[in-house]
C-alpha cells in the first residue's frame, strides 16, 4: 500500500478527499491525526510543515500532497478510476473546479466560523463574524437551489469533485444554519450525497465520534 491519508474523522475537508478515495475504492492507509497530541502533531508536521489536514503522502512516487483539491486532482491524475472527479472536457472542468470552491469557500468555511466560535472562551467569541457566517450561508443557499435545479449531482449527471465537496460541506451547515425545511432542491441534493455508497461510508465511520461535534441537533449522523 503506497498511500497514506493524515486525517481526522470529525474534519469536512478530510471527509471531502475520504469520499475520493471510497468513491473509487483506492487502498490507503490511514492516519488519525489529533493536534493536541504533541507527537501526533509532530509527525503531521514532517509531512506537512503548516500542520494542516487533509495530507496524501504517497510513498511510491515521493510525493505528499497537501489540500483536499489538489488531493483529489492527483487522485485523478496518478490513481484513477471510474468516477472522474474533474472532467475531462474543459468547460466541464471550469464549472466542477467552481462549484468546488463555492462548497469550500461559501460553505464549509462560514460553517467552520459558526463551528469554532462556539468553542471559543466565554467573552471572546465573536458575534459579528457569526452574523456575517450566517449571511453568507444564507446567500450561498439561495444560489445553489437556483444553481442546482434539474440537476442530480454539482454539475450535472456525473459525480465529480464538486460533489466530493458538497457532501461534507453542506452536511455540516445543515447542523448549524438548516436548510432542508426552507430549500428542498438543495435538501434533496444532500439526501442523494447521504445516500452515495462513498459519503455513507464516511458518516458511518463519523459515528464513534459525532458527540464531540459542538453543533449537532441530532444523536447521530
Amino acid at each position: 500500500m503506497t498511500l497514506t491519508l493524515y486525517f481526522h474523522p470529525l474534519a469536512s475537508y478530510c471527509h471531502k478527499v475520504l469520499v475520493g478515495l471510497y468513491e473509487n475504492d483506492i487502498p490507503f492507509a490511514p492516519k488519525v491525526i489529533d493536534l493536541f497530541d504533541p507527537a501526533q502533531r509532530a509527525e503531521l508536521e514532517r509531512a506537512w510543515p503548516l500542520v494542516k489536514f487533509p495530507v496524501l503522502s504517497d510513498q511510491a512516487r515521493g510525493a505528499v500532497v497537501p489540500e483536499s483539491t489538489v488531493i483529489l486532482e492527483y487522485l485523478d491524475l496518478h490513481h484513477p478510476g471510474p468516477t472522474r472527479f474533474v472532467p475531462a472536457d474543459p468547460d466541464g472542468a471550469w464549472r466542477c473546479r467552481l462549484l468546488d470552491r463555492v462548497f469550500d469557500l461559501h460553505v464549509a468555511d462560514p460553517m467552520a466560523k459558526i463551528v469554532t466560535d462556539g468553542l471559543r472562551p466565554a467573552g471572546r467569541n465573536d458575534p459579528e463574524g457569526v452574523a456575517q457566517a450566517r449571511a453568507a450561508l444564507a446567500a450561498t443557499y439561495a444560489y445553489l437551489e437556483r444553481e442546482l435545479r434539474d440537476r442530480t449531482w454539482a454539475i450535472g449527471e456525473r459525480f465529480t469533485m464538486a460533489d466530493c465537496a458538497a457532501a461534507p460541506a453542506l452536511f455540516y451547515a445543515n447542523e448549524v444554519a438548516p436548510f432542508e425545511g426552507t430549500h428542498p432542491i438543495l435538501g434533496a441534493y444532500l439526501q442523494r450525497l447521504r445516500d452515495r455508497p462513498s459519503f455513507a461510508r464516511v458518516l458511518d465511520e463519523l459515528r464513534p465520534y459525532w458527540s464531540m461535534f459542538p453543533g449537532s441537533r441530532r444523536s447521530a449522523p
